[in-house]
């Protein structure tokens, strides 16, 4: 991960083979519990407003249902994973998610907060547990070493 920061766009951070080997993982683990979602690491659009709202410690990749998934109460989802950087080991430190659909934001996950889904409509419980155990182990990922991984094969 860069010094400067990180920036929102997954395919941003995809240039460095640990970060893009770490983005694969989450994005498979994420398929694996939702089979019918498409991924897109591009998230967000290259516009000034949207450049206003950036978080420079983050990676964010979206995932879309092929239409509105009345278990999951959204047809798309927004994974935001948040870093913290001391002295030079960058963390993850939690993943924000929400679910989305024509109508706008329907609810949000914070693993920072207490782990409570909140808005309007809520995924069913059964897609509440596999969407934290997702974020947790999203988070796992990120702060996975891999160089112990590389040195025992």
């Amino acid at each position: 991960m860069s010094k400067g920061g990180l920036t929102l766009n997954a395919a941003e951070q995809a240039k460095d083979f640990r970060i893009a080997s770490k983005i694969a993982a989450v994005v498979n683990l994420f398929k694996t519990e939702f089979p019918d979602l498409r991924s897109d690491l591009k998230p967000w659009t290259d516009d000034a407003e949207t450049r206003e709202m950036l978080d420079p410690d983050s990676i964010d990749i979206s995932f879309h249902f092929p239409g509105y998934s009345f278990r999951c109460h959204c047809r798309s989802i927004l994974i935001q994973i948040r870093f913290h950087a001391v002295d030079t080991e960058v963390r993850a430190i939690g993943l924000e998610a929400a679910g989305f659909s024509g109508l706008g934001r329907l609810w949000r996950l914070s693993t920072v907060e207490q782990w409570h889904f909140v808005g309007r409509k809520e995924p069913v419980v059964e897609m509440q547990e596999k969407l934290k155990r997702c974020c947790r182990e999203a988070i796992d990922i990120f702060n996975r070493d891999l160089d112990v991984c590389d040195e025992t094969a």
